[in-house]
Protein backbone atom coordinates (compact mmCIF):
# COMPACT_ATOMS: atom_id res chain seq x y z
CA UNK A 1 0.00 0.00 0.00
CA UNK A 2 1.10 3.56 -0.73
CA UNK A 3 1.69 5.98 2.15
CA UNK A 4 -0.38 9.14 1.96
CA UNK A 5 1.31 12.41 2.85
CA UNK A 6 -0.40 15.52 4.15
CA UNK A 7 -0.72 18.44 1.74
CA UNK A 8 -1.16 21.82 3.45
CA UNK A 9 -1.56 25.43 2.37
CA UNK A 10 -0.91 28.47 4.58
CA UNK A 11 -3.55 30.89 3.36
CA UNK A 12 -1.95 34.32 3.64
CA UNK A 13 -1.16 37.07 1.13
CA UNK A 14 2.27 38.07 -0.14
CA UNK A 15 2.46 41.17 2.05
CA UNK A 16 1.65 39.27 5.26
CA UNK A 17 4.79 37.13 5.50
CA UNK A 18 6.91 37.56 8.62
CA UNK A 19 9.96 38.58 6.60
CA UNK A 20 8.09 41.70 5.41
CA UNK A 21 7.25 42.89 8.94
CA UNK A 22 10.08 45.49 8.98
CA UNK A 23 8.87 46.88 5.65
CA UNK A 24 5.05 46.73 5.71
CA UNK A 25 3.00 47.82 8.72
CA UNK A 26 -0.10 45.77 9.55
CA UNK A 27 -2.25 48.90 9.56
CA UNK A 28 -1.27 49.36 5.89
CA UNK A 29 -2.62 45.98 4.81
CA UNK A 30 -6.02 47.38 3.92
CA UNK A 31 -4.44 49.67 1.30
CA UNK A 32 -2.51 46.92 -0.50
CA UNK A 33 -4.05 45.04 -3.46
CA UNK A 34 -4.91 41.51 -2.33
CA UNK A 35 -4.14 38.47 -4.48
CA UNK A 36 -4.84 35.69 -1.99
CA UNK A 37 -8.35 34.85 -3.19
CA UNK A 38 -7.42 34.39 -6.85
CA UNK A 39 -4.25 32.45 -5.97
CA UNK A 40 -6.08 30.15 -3.57
CA UNK A 41 -8.76 29.50 -6.18
CA UNK A 42 -5.97 28.45 -8.56
CA UNK A 43 -4.74 26.02 -5.92
CA UNK A 44 -8.23 24.62 -5.45
CA UNK A 45 -8.37 24.01 -9.21
CA UNK A 46 -4.96 22.29 -9.16
CA UNK A 47 -6.03 20.02 -6.32
CA UNK A 48 -9.32 19.23 -8.01
CA UNK A 49 -7.53 18.27 -11.23
CA UNK A 50 -5.19 16.01 -9.23
CA UNK A 51 -8.06 14.51 -7.24
CA UNK A 52 -6.60 15.29 -3.82
CA UNK A 53 -7.84 16.84 -0.60
CA UNK A 54 -5.66 19.04 1.59
CA UNK A 55 -5.63 21.17 4.74
CA UNK A 56 -5.83 24.96 4.47
CA UNK A 57 -4.37 26.82 7.47
CA UNK A 58 -6.21 30.10 7.03
CA UNK A 59 -5.61 33.53 8.55
CA UNK A 60 -8.64 35.01 10.28
CA UNK A 61 -7.85 38.31 8.53
CA UNK A 62 -8.28 36.58 5.17
CA UNK A 63 -11.38 34.65 6.22
CA UNK A 64 -13.07 37.83 7.43
CA UNK A 65 -12.66 39.46 4.02
CA UNK A 66 -13.13 36.43 1.75
CA UNK A 67 -15.86 34.37 3.36
CA UNK A 68 -16.83 32.86 0.03
CA UNK A 69 -13.30 31.52 -0.38
CA UNK A 70 -13.45 29.85 3.03
CA UNK A 71 -16.71 28.17 2.08
CA UNK A 72 -15.28 27.03 -1.26
CA UNK A 73 -12.36 25.39 0.55
CA UNK A 74 -14.76 23.34 2.68
CA UNK A 75 -17.23 22.69 -0.15
CA UNK A 76 -14.40 21.15 -2.17
CA UNK A 77 -13.76 18.59 0.57
CA UNK A 78 -10.70 20.17 2.15
CA UNK A 79 -9.96 20.62 5.84
CA UNK A 80 -10.18 24.15 7.24
CA UNK A 81 -7.64 24.93 9.97
CA UNK A 82 -6.38 28.04 11.79
CA UNK A 83 -3.28 30.09 11.07
CA UNK A 84 -4.10 32.69 13.71
CA UNK A 85 -5.78 36.01 12.97
CA UNK A 86 -3.11 38.32 11.53
CA UNK A 87 0.15 36.34 11.32
CA UNK A 88 1.61 37.49 14.62
CA UNK A 89 4.34 35.13 15.75
CA UNK A 90 3.71 33.36 19.05
CA UNK A 91 7.11 34.59 20.24
CA UNK A 92 5.65 38.12 20.13
CA UNK A 93 2.60 37.27 22.28
CA UNK A 94 1.92 36.72 25.94
CA UNK A 95 -0.41 33.85 26.93
CA UNK A 96 -3.43 36.13 27.35
CA UNK A 97 -2.93 37.71 23.91
CA UNK A 98 -2.35 34.33 22.30
CA UNK A 99 -5.47 32.87 23.89
CA UNK A 100 -7.60 35.75 22.58
CA UNK A 101 -6.10 35.38 19.10
CA UNK A 102 -6.69 31.65 18.73
CA UNK A 103 -10.19 31.77 20.21
CA UNK A 104 -11.19 34.67 17.93
CA UNK A 105 -9.83 32.95 14.83
CA UNK A 106 -11.31 29.54 15.59
CA UNK A 107 -14.76 31.02 16.13
CA UNK A 108 -14.54 33.13 12.98
CA UNK A 109 -13.56 30.18 10.81
CA UNK A 110 -16.16 27.87 12.30
CA UNK A 111 -18.95 30.43 12.03
CA UNK A 112 -18.02 31.14 8.41
CA UNK A 113 -17.70 27.56 7.20
CA UNK A 114 -19.99 25.67 9.57
CA UNK A 115 -17.35 23.05 10.39
CA UNK A 116 -15.22 22.31 13.43
CA UNK A 117 -11.64 23.62 13.27
CA UNK A 118 -9.27 21.04 14.74
CA UNK A 119 -5.84 22.21 13.55
CA UNK A 120 -3.59 25.21 14.13
CA UNK A 121 -0.31 26.35 12.63
CA UNK A 122 1.66 29.19 14.20
CA UNK A 123 2.95 32.03 12.05
CA UNK A 124 6.51 31.20 10.96
CA UNK A 125 6.57 28.02 13.06
CA UNK A 126 7.01 30.19 16.15
CA UNK A 127 6.36 27.57 18.81
CA UNK A 128 9.52 26.05 20.25
CA UNK A 129 11.34 25.15 23.43
CA UNK A 130 10.76 28.53 25.07
CA UNK A 131 6.99 28.80 24.57
CA UNK A 132 5.52 25.30 24.73
CA UNK A 133 2.84 26.82 26.97
CA UNK A 134 1.12 27.78 23.71
CA UNK A 135 0.27 24.13 23.13
CA UNK A 136 -1.66 24.06 26.40
CA UNK A 137 -3.62 27.11 25.28
CA UNK A 138 -4.42 25.45 21.97
CA UNK A 139 -5.71 22.32 23.70
CA UNK A 140 -7.79 24.43 26.08
CA UNK A 141 -9.31 26.28 23.11
CA UNK A 142 -10.42 22.99 21.57
CA UNK A 143 -7.76 22.28 18.96
CA UNK A 144 -6.87 18.62 18.45
CA UNK A 145 -3.49 19.19 16.82
CA UNK A 146 -0.82 21.75 16.07
CA UNK A 147 1.66 21.92 13.20
CA UNK A 148 3.89 24.66 14.57
CA UNK A 149 7.28 23.16 15.42
CA UNK A 150 10.03 22.89 12.81
CA UNK A 151 12.78 20.51 14.03
CA UNK A 152 15.61 22.39 12.30
CA UNK A 153 18.20 25.01 13.17
CA UNK A 154 17.23 28.22 11.38
CA UNK A 155 17.82 31.93 11.93
CA UNK A 156 14.09 32.69 12.14
CA UNK A 157 12.60 29.60 13.81
CA UNK A 158 13.26 26.01 14.76
CA UNK A 159 13.53 23.47 17.56
CA UNK A 160 16.18 21.07 16.24
CA UNK A 161 15.98 18.79 19.27
CA UNK A 162 12.26 18.10 18.74
CA UNK A 163 11.09 14.71 17.42
CA UNK A 164 10.81 14.60 13.64
CA UNK A 165 7.42 12.93 13.53
CA UNK A 166 4.08 13.43 15.29
CA UNK A 167 4.38 13.54 19.08
CA UNK A 168 2.74 14.97 22.20
CA UNK A 169 5.13 17.52 23.74
CA UNK A 170 2.96 17.95 26.85
CA UNK A 171 2.62 14.23 27.52
CA UNK A 172 -0.22 11.79 27.07
CA UNK A 173 -3.51 13.62 26.87
CA UNK A 174 -1.84 16.75 25.53
CA UNK A 175 -2.27 18.16 22.06
CA UNK A 176 -0.71 16.33 19.12
CA UNK A 177 2.14 18.21 17.44
CA UNK A 178 2.88 17.37 13.79
CA UNK A 179 6.27 18.84 12.83
CA UNK A 180 7.25 19.96 9.35
CA UNK A 181 8.88 17.04 7.56
CA UNK A 182 12.66 16.72 7.66
CA UNK A 183 15.19 14.12 6.63
CA UNK A 184 18.06 13.11 8.91
CA UNK A 185 21.34 13.53 7.00
CA UNK A 186 24.84 13.48 8.52
CA UNK A 187 23.52 14.15 12.02
CA UNK A 188 21.35 17.10 11.00
CA UNK A 189 17.72 17.50 10.00
CA UNK A 190 17.38 18.52 6.35
CA UNK A 191 14.19 20.51 5.62
CA UNK A 192 12.10 18.73 3.00
CA UNK A 193 8.57 19.82 3.85
CA UNK A 194 8.06 22.64 1.38
CA UNK A 195 8.15 26.43 1.45
CA UNK A 196 11.29 28.22 0.33
CA UNK A 197 13.38 25.05 0.52
CA UNK A 198 11.15 23.42 -2.10
CA UNK A 199 11.83 26.36 -4.41
CA UNK A 200 15.55 26.26 -3.60
CA UNK A 201 16.30 22.56 -4.13
CA UNK A 202 16.10 20.90 -7.54
CA UNK A 203 12.82 18.99 -7.65
CA UNK A 204 14.67 15.68 -7.83
CA UNK A 205 16.17 16.37 -4.38
CA UNK A 206 12.77 17.09 -2.84
CA UNK A 207 11.30 13.97 -4.43
CA UNK A 208 14.19 11.81 -3.19
CA UNK A 209 13.89 13.12 0.36
CA UNK A 210 10.14 12.57 0.64
CA UNK A 211 10.40 9.11 -0.91
CA UNK A 212 13.02 8.22 1.67
CA UNK A 213 10.74 9.37 4.50
CA UNK A 214 7.95 7.20 3.08
CA UNK A 215 9.87 4.11 2.02
CA UNK A 216 12.77 3.87 4.47
CA UNK A 217 11.25 5.41 7.60
CA UNK A 218 7.70 4.28 6.76
CA UNK A 219 6.28 7.64 7.83
CA UNK A 220 3.84 10.05 6.20
CA UNK A 221 5.37 13.37 5.27
CA UNK A 222 3.79 16.77 5.49
CA UNK A 223 4.23 19.45 2.82
CA UNK A 224 3.32 23.13 2.99
CA UNK A 225 3.31 26.13 0.69
CA UNK A 226 1.60 29.52 0.34
CA UNK A 227 -0.74 30.91 -2.34
CA UNK A 228 1.73 33.72 -3.13
CA UNK A 229 4.36 31.11 -4.07
CA UNK A 230 2.52 30.28 -7.30
CA UNK A 231 2.23 33.98 -8.19
CA UNK A 232 5.39 35.25 -9.93
CA UNK A 233 3.50 38.39 -11.03
CA UNK A 234 2.86 39.63 -7.48
CA UNK A 235 3.89 43.26 -6.81
CA UNK A 236 7.56 43.54 -5.89
CA UNK A 237 8.41 45.31 -2.64
CA UNK A 238 11.04 48.03 -2.48
CA UNK A 239 13.79 48.33 0.11
CA UNK A 240 14.05 44.66 1.02
CA UNK A 241 17.32 43.22 2.28
CA UNK A 242 19.17 40.97 -0.16
CA UNK A 243 18.42 37.93 2.01
CA UNK A 244 14.69 38.67 2.23
CA UNK A 245 14.46 39.35 -1.52
CA UNK A 246 16.23 36.08 -2.31
CA UNK A 247 14.11 33.98 0.03
CA UNK A 248 10.78 35.42 -1.05
CA UNK A 249 11.17 35.66 -4.82
CA UNK A 250 13.40 32.67 -5.57
CA UNK A 251 11.99 30.46 -8.33
CA UNK A 252 8.39 31.66 -8.02
CA UNK A 253 8.02 31.06 -11.75
CA UNK A 254 8.90 27.37 -11.32
CA UNK A 255 6.74 26.66 -8.29
CA UNK A 256 3.50 25.65 -9.98
CA UNK A 257 5.22 23.18 -12.32
CA UNK A 258 7.10 21.61 -9.41
CA UNK A 259 3.90 21.43 -7.38
CA UNK A 260 2.10 19.63 -10.18
CA UNK A 261 4.94 17.09 -10.34
CA UNK A 262 4.71 16.59 -6.58
CA UNK A 263 0.97 15.98 -6.80
CA UNK A 264 1.58 13.32 -9.46
CA UNK A 265 4.50 11.59 -7.76
CA UNK A 266 2.98 11.05 -4.29
CA UNK A 267 -0.34 10.25 -2.62
CA UNK A 268 -1.88 13.10 -0.61
CA UNK A 269 -4.57 13.75 1.96
CA UNK A 270 -5.78 16.01 4.77
CA UNK A 271 -4.00 16.44 8.08
CA UNK A 272 -6.99 15.35 10.16
CA UNK A 273 -7.54 12.17 8.15
CA UNK A 274 -3.90 11.12 8.15
CA UNK A 275 -2.87 11.99 11.70
CA UNK A 276 -6.11 11.93 13.70
CA UNK A 277 -8.03 9.20 11.90
CA UNK A 278 -5.02 7.10 10.96
CA UNK A 279 -5.84 7.00 7.25
CA UNK A 280 -2.17 6.92 6.23
CA UNK A 281 -2.40 4.57 3.25
CA UNK A 282 -4.22 4.61 -0.06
Amino acid sequence: MTIRNAMTVDVEDYFQVSAFEPYIERDHWERIPCRVEANTDRILALFDAAGIQATFFTLGWVAERYRGLVRRIVDNGHELASHGYSHVRVTQQQPKEFRADIEKTKKLLEDTAGVAVKGYRAASYSIGADNLWALDELAEAGHAYSSSIYPVKHDLYGMPEAPRFAFRPRGEGGILEIPITTLRVAGRNLPCGGGGFFRLYPYTVSRWALRRVNRVEDQPGMFYFHPWEIDPDQPRQDGLSARTRFRHYLNLGRMEERLQALLRDFAWGRMDQIFLEGRTHS
